[in-house]
């Protein structure tokens, strides 16, 4: 019934509301949306550059907010990868036969995910995934796992379900559904891609190179290529935000990192290592 529900909502059109409500600058809109989500989910804001919730220009300007760079330290080890977010690590693991985990029994297609392409799946197959879910009250930037070289960019048009764990557990393929940004990466150990999900409420997804690619003006499947504009990132630079929370799902090549043990269900922090080169 829930998903059926959220199936006869008028997905887009709420969440590009929503972006609206949240790019109000109206100071008694802002302010409101901004203490109201403050006492609502207990925000430290200690942690902010910017303490002052009267200083955020709207509330997407709070919700993206940085922190203070030594409150999310990133490992100097070359060998290691970090988490790209603050969320929950809902599944990691091998891809097998071109298939993720989403939930107990239930699991995807990667070349699905990677909009249809075989190719660009193919560099995955038998390789390293791990999905991160970022709760409402998480930090919103996300950040590159290892650095590496920006390569290619694909934006996937598709619907707006929630990405939830209840959702996860009773919506097959649910990855392949939503809306999606994917990119695509060149690192000393491989290919890497990094994909941020659109879902309900998102108001949209940017990059730091070509700012906001969710919502597009057209709905078909948008390729940006980057082999003579480089864009390269240390470890832990940012790749982007979500303005309003959503899943990053992060691909490696095959025999080419090792996840830590047992983190799958447990909160992580940007920064923190999740997994090492082999």
């Amino acid at each position: 019934m829930r998903i059926r529900y959220q199936s006869l909502l008028p997905q887009h059109g709420l969440s590009r509301f929503a972006g609206w409500v949240a790019n109000c600058k109206q100071t008694w809109i802002k302010n409101r949306l901004i203490y109201g989500f403050i006492r609502h989910y207990n925000v430290d804001m200690s942690l902010a550059i910017e303490e002052n919730p009267n200083n955020y220009i709207n509330f997407n300007h709070f919700f993206t907010r940085s922190l203070k760079p030594e409150i999310r330290p990133i490992s100097s080890n070359k060998n290691d990868i970090v988490s790209p977010v603050d969320g929950c690590i809902s599944q990691m693991g091998d891809i097998k036969e071109n298939r993720l985990i989403q939930a107990k029994k239930i699991n995807y297609g990667l070349p699905a995910l990677l909009g249809g392409s075989e190719k660009l799946a193919a560099q995955f197959q038998g390789g390293k995934f791990a999905t991160l879910y970022l709760a409402p009250q998480d930090y919103h930037r996300v950040h590159i796992p290892y650095s590496g070289e920006l390569k290619e960019m694909v934006y996937v048009p598709g619907r707006l379900f929630s990405v939830d764990a209840q959702t996860r557990k009773e919506l097959p393929n649910l990855f392949v559904r939503n809306e999606r940004v994917i990119t695509f990466f060149s690192t000393p150990i491989g290919p890497m891609a990094v994909i941020l999900i659109g879902a309900m409420l998102v108001g949209s997804i940017r990059t730091t190179w070509e700012g906001i690619i969710a919502p597009a003006s057209k709905r078909h499947i948008y390729h940006w290529h980057y082999l003579n504009n480089k864009v390269s990132l240390l470890k832990g630079k940012e790749i982007g935000q979500f303005q309003l929370g959503s899943t990053v799902i992060i691909l490696f090549a095959p025999n080419r990192i090792q996840w830590l043990s047992d983190l799958s269900g447990k909160k992580v922090k940007f920064g923190e290592t999740i997994g090492q080169t082999m």
